[in-house]
């Protein structure tokens, strides 16, 4: 990773030098518009709308559209001249509950290594905001914009998480809310039985991208020659007329899911017979996992856990 911007952490008296680096990618694959025929790359050209000239970079500055029309234009000066009065700086403003901050406001996440010199404060403040297990709000300015963020601990570092202010986050006042939509208790009691099945320990390494795949293989077939076969397209289903039944229907799916990925009294002991480490206590151990297994086939079944599609 590369730092991409350097500044401090600001706590009370206390001035942690740290570096910023993005948190995170996206993986899309890249495109380039070009011309179908030879594959030429097009380019555009920055022209003005009032006198048809093209206009080099160094003359181009940002204008504010009015509803009349006309254009404000400002230049760099005018926003070198903008109160930043966190530049440079993360200043930590107070310490909230995490379970108070709507995870609506994030935005983006960068991650904060500190400077040589700022190793220990910055241990020191991480391991304190741990034990309180409460985040720091705090206030930063990133390329030229001033944003609300939280300060938190992730496998030992700093997690910066800038945040939309409040009146950046649309009302949801859809009309479906002011209806009265009527739902029977035996529909709710299935609704959340449906809910329970499908209840398991979340592991992002589950889940894959499966449209970034298909796409990339589709490029390297192109890169090798070879005849491109679009994929079977699912056929969508139509949406349930009987709710209650549709409901029971999925229940009962998700059962049967659950019980397919259940591992038998065999592969738990293989995998249990694998972790044991020695050749000597092998043959024991396996004995033993086999007969833990066994025992468990015959005790009731907790819920399993299910992968989504």
């Amino acid at each position: 990773m590369r730092s991409i911007w350097k500044g401090a952490i600001s706590f009370g008296l206390v001035t942690i030098p740290v570096k910023l680096y993005s948190a995170t990618e996206q993986k899309d694959v890249a495109f380039h518009q070009v011309h179908r025929p030879d594959g030429g790359r097009i380019k555009y050209k920055r022209v003005c709308t009032v006198d048809g000239e093209e206009v080099p970079y160094s003359d181009i500055a940002k204008g504010y559209e009015l509803a009349s029309g006309d254009m404000v234009v400002l230049t760099d000066e005018d926003f070198a001249d903008l109160p930043l009065t966190t530049s440079r700086r993360i200043d930590v403003l107070q310490f909230s509950p995490a379970e108070q901050i709507d995870p609506i406001y994030f935005a983006k996440s960068y991650y904060l290594e500190p400077e040589a010199l700022g190793a220990k404060p910055y241990v020191l403040l991480r391991d304190a905001l741990e034990r309180s297990g409460q985040v720091a709000i705090v206030k930063v300015a990133l390329r030229q914009r001033e944003s609300l963020a939280t300060l938190r601990v992730r496998d030992g570092v700093f997690v910066l998480e800038t945040m939309l202010w409040p009146d950046e986050v649309r009302d949801s006042a859809f009309p479906f809310l002011d209806e009265d939509i009527e739902v029977r208790p035996q529909e709710l009691k299935m609704a959340e039985s449906l809910i329970e099945t499908m209840v398991a320990d979340f592991d992002p390494g589950e889940y894959k991208d499966t449209y970034r795949e298909a796409l990339q293989s589709i490029i390297e077939a192109k890169i090798a020659g070879r005849e491109v076969v679009a994929p079977e397209v699912p056929v969508e289903e139509k949406p349930a007329v009987d709710l209650m039944a549709a409901l029971r229907a999925s229940v009962e799916a998700a059962k049967k899911e659950r019980e397919a990925r259940r591992p038998t009294g065999k592969q738990a002991a293989a995998a249990a017979g694998g972790k044991s480490g020695g050749k000597s206590g092998g043959k024991a151990e396996g004995k033993k996992a086999a007969a833990g297994a066994e025992n468990e086939e015959k005790a009731p079944r907790k819920r399993g856990t299910r992968r989504s599609a």
